[in-house]
């Protein structure tokens, strides 16, 4: 699904990507006399450009100072470019350089812009890329953290361009399951009957509207050296296609994309997995209820009142604000585990992206602000970057219903921040909530996200966790 990066000490390929800062740190390379009279004649003129000769691509990545993170993207998106330039021309390159750190951030965006979703493509092997590997010879890069971050993203990015002809709540956890009882991960998926012998009233009124049963899907990863006493929970939204049930949404550039309704779900699960194969020292728990939201005779109705598992009863004045729902039985749910910390991650509201567009999601919680901001720096880091929104309790005056506990939608005004006010409702421990409804889907290529699914958030939780590890 996505190219091999390997460290290999003596291999030479043809093509070769070196990336420096200066034309003095090519002298620390191990350059022939005249690929080093050629590459210094360049250096000082190139500005991340790529150098051609001899009929062989010898790519020259200037790097610049890494304590800004704009610059730590520009050598991922220089990853990107020479994917998009040498992936139909050689089958491997080798990239090395001084700095270990830029070295790594051009394999990983070079990694991230290998995944391609050929699935339902008749001509796929035409149309797959020939670049399929790339080595280094800087033995302190991490190769291995490369491999597992783009392996759970790219994995991210396929649930999601998987349409529901094919990615039903049932084979979503089917899927999941496979996928992560290979790196130790324990799976329990529960059907219907527990579900409805749980009282989800959340995810079974969401469902009712559905041929197809709901699942609600429990991963946990526990290695015997886990750092934290009590298990930090992510909750992950997995409505698989959302027609906005009988709040019926336009298919123009709204309901046809809607396969993508269920990114913080794949978002979790690509989180869980990566940690578990990089062995983070975490115990670390994911919740996915998942099904899909649709018109059918008995759908749920605007004006229903529905009792939810924790016993709140909310009024249903948009049936197309489901995924609040679902969440707000697995926010409950998660009480069971007296959590260290809970993130849920959804594609929740076009609020979000109103407010800032698809260049980062919002984040909003009451978690502890060094939690916060951590989660903030991640963002940075890896640019799976995140807003920070006010979570002030003003916004639960909004929720307030005449007939019942809550009302699932707040208004006209701060619409993201009203979702997050009601699943807050359902938690009783510190909580994060993220709504990638921006990121999670693009409907043109951009760069190492690439066109459809992005794996949003994946990366962005990965170096979070990694970091509390420390």
């Amino acid at each position: 699904m996505s190219i091999t990066l390997k460290y290999n000490k003596t291999t030479k390929a043809k093509d070769v990507v070196y990336v420096v800062k200066s034309k003095a740190d090519l002298k620390k390379l191990n350059l022939s006399k005249g690929d080093f009279t050629f590459l210094s004649e360049k250096i000082e003129k190139s500005a991340y450009g790529f150098i051609i000769k001899d009929g062989n691509y010898t790519i020259v990545c200037k790097q610049v100072d890494l304590k800004d993170p704009k610059n730590k993207e520009a050598l991922r998106l220089n990853g990107h470019a020479i994917f998009e330039l040498l992936n139909k021309d050689c089958k491997s390159i080798q990239i090395e350089g001084a700095n270990d750190e830029a070295v790594f951030l051009v394999m990983e965006g070079l990694a991230l812009s290998s995944y391609q979703f050929l699935k339902y493509f008749k001509d796929k092997t035409t149309k797959s890329a020939v670049l399929n590997s790339a080595f280094t010879t800087n033995k302190s890069v991490d190769v291995t953290k490369i491999n597992t971050i783009a392996d759970a993203t790219n994995w991210a990015k396929e649930l999601v361009n998987e349409p529901l002809s094919y990615l039903t709540a049932e084979k979503l956890s089917a899927d999941v399951k496979a996928k992560c009882e290979k790196v130790g991960i324990k799976v329990d998926i529960l059907k219907k009957a527990k579900i409805t012998a749980l009282k989800m009233g959340g995810l079974l009124a969401v469902n009712k509207g559905s041929i197809d049963p709901p699942t609600f899907t429990i991963l946990e990863w526990k290695p015997k050296n886990a750092k934290n006493k009590k298990p930090i929970v992510l909750v992950g939204k997995g409505i698989v296609y959302d027609t906005g049930g009988l709040s019926l949404k336009p298919t123009a550039n709204s309901m046809d994309f809607m396969k993508s309704d269920m990114g913080g779900a794949a978002c979790m699960a690509g989180t869980i997995y990566g940690a578990a194969k990089l062995k983070l020292p975490l115990h670390i728990i994911t919740l996915i209820p998942a099904t899909d939201n649709r018109p059918s005779g008995n759908a749920y109705a605007p004006g229903d009142v529905i009792t939810m598992m924790d016993g709140t009863t909310v009024e249903v004045l948009n049936t197309d604000a489901e995924g609040r729902m679902v969440l707000a039985d697995a926010l409950a749910y998660a009480k069971k585990y007296n959590p260290e910390l809970v993130l849920d991650a959804a594609t929740l509201t076009g609020a979000a992206v109103a407010a800032i567009g698809t260049n980062a999601s919002i984040a909003m919680g009451n978690a502890k602000e060094k939690e916060i901001k951590l989660l903030e720096k991640s963002g940075f880091n890896t640019w799976d970057r995140v807003a920070l929104f006010p979570f002030w309790d003003d916004y639960k005056e909004l929720l307030k219903s005449p007939i019942a506990d809550l009302k699932n939608l707040g208004g006209p005004y701060a619409g993201t921040i009203t979702a997050g006010k009601f699943l807050e409702h359902f938690t009783d421990y510190p909580y994060i909530h993220i709504d990638i409804a921006g990121p999670a889907f693009t409907h043109k290529k951009e760069g190492y996200r690439g066109q459809g699914g992005t794996g949003a958030g994946v990366r962005l939780l990965i170096e979070f966790l990694a970091q509390k590890a420390k």
